[in-house]
């Protein structure tokens, strides 16, 4: 059987992050999903959050993260919310997917990211 995943898709926020002068100091807009694995079997029984996974604590500690962190690269930006969403000792494990939505290229590309996958 597989393990249930809380699923945070489109997650929009404005991050420090990039490597060039000039995305350095101003905010760009990210989009995230994230996948949260943990056991919330209880949570199918007794209906009652403090028996899963509150996504709005997740989504909280991501923004922590993007508000108050400068990064040059995205790998690193997504290891840090990865950090953020394991402290919850229940996750086993986590997937961040982080996509600049307007990377700065010639070319007609809609967004560069990446996607991180980690365990505990």
């Amino acid at each position: 059987m597989e393990p249930p995943v809380i699923q945070l898709r489109g997650l929009r926020l404005m991050c420090l992050c990039g490597a060039l002068p000039e995305e350095r100091d101003r905010r760009q807009p990210y989009e995230f999903d994230i996948d949260v694995v943990a056991d919330v079997d209880r949570a199918t029984i007794s209906d009652r959050l403090v028996d899963t996974i509150d996504y709005g604590g997740v989504l909280d500690r991501v923004e922590g993260v993007t508000a108050t962190e400068r990064f040059d690269l995205f790998e690193r930006m997504a290891q840090r919310i990865a950090e953020s969403v394991l402290e919850d000792q229940r996750v086993k494990s986590v997937v961040v997917e982080a996509r600049k939505l307007r990377p700065p290229v010639s070319q007609d590309l809609a967004s560069s990211g990446i996607r991180l996958v980690r365990h505990r």
